[in-house]
């Protein structure tokens, strides 16, 4: 019999609970089946076993209760408002315990972003699963557990949730990466109603791009439907798109106004040192994109590399990146980034905004080497402007070069910062953003989005002012 021999430590905080209407505890579910699942919301990997969670909630719905236990990496992640932020970003729809201070993590010997703990029926503990596949992995023991436990289960439901206010369609809602096109006007990565906008310079919404349903479909702006896009990159009449939990890169035909798919099959597709090297790939959680000469680059975050989309035949290469999660320059191959999520380019030489390093890390194209003007490592960051050596961010993940100037969205810092690459030198230009994700130079502007308060602004290039410009849409797309 599957019996667990450790009691299982409680699971209750001083910073409380979120996604429902009470404290919990391990006896509260005397008779379930519980999944503990400790995580911390920038993290990509966490981000992908959210489907593999749903999955086993829905396959076990009378028997197991999924808990979230969310153990911050960042300072910007411990606040419950930002964790409630990402539980509606994520969908996710079980309860979350914040755990700040680490204290369940400690309690149950957690080591490693994303962690399963299985707990039986009795309260006892039966293992933990460290990483992705979790459906596959946990799911045999939860069927034996329900198989030996089924004279003792409560089979009664345990409500659990506070209703959501909807989405609003007539509004942004976790406003993403955004690109202009050569009129002047914007297109925007609207993730959280997987669609892309439209916008001329005043904030009409022009076109809708999407159904606003998650799923994988092409088709017509109306039938498309997407799952979480970000970056966005113009190639003549065709607007690239990072579909970031579709794994895949899609193009849409601006002229036909159809969507299509160029690359990626759903599936997360990881490749190490010296992996399908000079073989076709595919993205794995594309975050960013970015068109030089005949090549689509992709910030492939879910693998911590940087692709090459060749234009003429759409097939994906890895161009750059180990696929270690690293701090590490030096040759395209060798070198490690760490989920790479914005991209922007000077010449031949493409910066990344190395998001988990809070770094800005430079791929020479021409000379293949790989460089970080700024930052140090995973667990270093902080809001600290000055020299580069002393300069820190925290979990940045869009970028915009203007001559030798980086402007970063410093995004768990809320703030827009400028690296001098000629002075190495680190300053604030604006701050106030709920997590700002995107950076564009637009008519003598910076246009930023506010991902977590719905918002897209344009900041005085010099002053750092900052402006709403208020999305509208036409009655037609309301």
């Amino acid at each position: 019999m599957l019996t667990g021999r450790v009691n299982a430590p409680e699971i209750n905080t001083e910073h409380g609970w979120l996604n429902t209407d009470r404290s919990w505890s391990i006896k509260d579910f005397q008779g379930k089946i519980v999944l503990l699942d400790f995580w911390t919301f920038g993290c990509i990997n966490c981000q992908h076993i959210v489907p593999d969670l749903k999955r086993l909630e829905e396959e076990y719905a009378e028997v197991l209760v999924v808990i979230g236990i969310h153990s911050a990496k960042f300072d910007a992640e411990k606040r419950s408002d930002t964790i409630l932020q990402a539980i509606r970003k994520f969908g996710i729809e079980h309860p979350v315990v914040n755990d700040a201070d680490y204290k369940i993590w400690n309690q149950y010997g957690v080591r490693a972003w994303p962690t399963t703990v299985l707990i039986d029926p009795n309260g006892k503990v039966i293992g933990q699963h460290a990483g992705e596949k979790v459906y596959d992995t946990v799911r045999p023991y939860i069927q034996k557990l329900k198989e030996e436990y089924k004279e003792v289960l409560n089979h009664e439901p345990i409500r659990f949730h506070v209703e959501h206010a909807p989405a609003q369609e007539e509004r942004l809602y976790f406003p993403s990466k955004l690109i202009s096109d050569a009129e002047g006007n914007v297109y925007l990565s609207d993730s959280g109603h997987n669609r892309i906008l439209k916008l001329n310079q005043q904030g009409q919404v022009l076109e809708v791009i999407g159904s606003g349903a998650q799923g994988f479909r092409n088709g017509s702006y109306a039938e498309a439907t997407f799952y979480e896009p970000h970056g966005l990159a113009l190639h003549e009449s065709i607007l690239y798109v990072a579909d970031a939990k579709n794994n895949a890169i899609r193009k849409i035909d601006l002229q036909a106004k159809q969507v299509y798919t160029a690359a990626g099959t759903g599936e997360l597709g990881y490749y190490f040192l010296d992996d399908k090297l000079n073989e076709p790939v595919i993205p794995n959680s594309p975050w960013d994109l970015y068109i030089y000469g005949s090549s689509l680059f992709i910030a492939s975050a879910g693998n911590h590399q940087i692709l090459r989309l060749d234009l003429a035949t759409e097939k994906v290469y890895r161009f750059a990146g180990s696929g270690r999660e690293a701090l590490t320059d030096g040759p395209l191959h060798e070198a490690a980034f760490n989920q790479p999520s914005g991209l922007a380019i000077n010449g031949p030489v493409l910066y990344v905004a190395d998001a988990e390093a809070s770094a800005i890390r430079t791929v020479n194209t021409e000379t293949g080497m790989v460089l970080t003007p700024l930052g140090r490592g995973l667990f270093d960051f902080g809001d600290v402007d000055g020299d580069t050596d002393d300069a820190l961010l925290q979990h940045c993940v869009g970028l915009e070069v203007i001559d030798t100037d980086v402007y970063i969205a410093d995004t768990y810092n809320g703030k827009v910062k400028v690296l001098d690459m000629q002075r190495q030198r680190v300053r604030t230009l604006a701050s106030g953003f709920h997590e700002p994700n995107d950076i564009i130079f637009l008519n003598g502007q910076l246009w930023v989005t506010s991902t977590n308060s719905h918002q897209l602004f344009t900041v005085d290039i010099h002053s750092g002012e900052k402006q709403e410009v208020q999305v509208r849409f036409a009655p037609a797309n309301v």
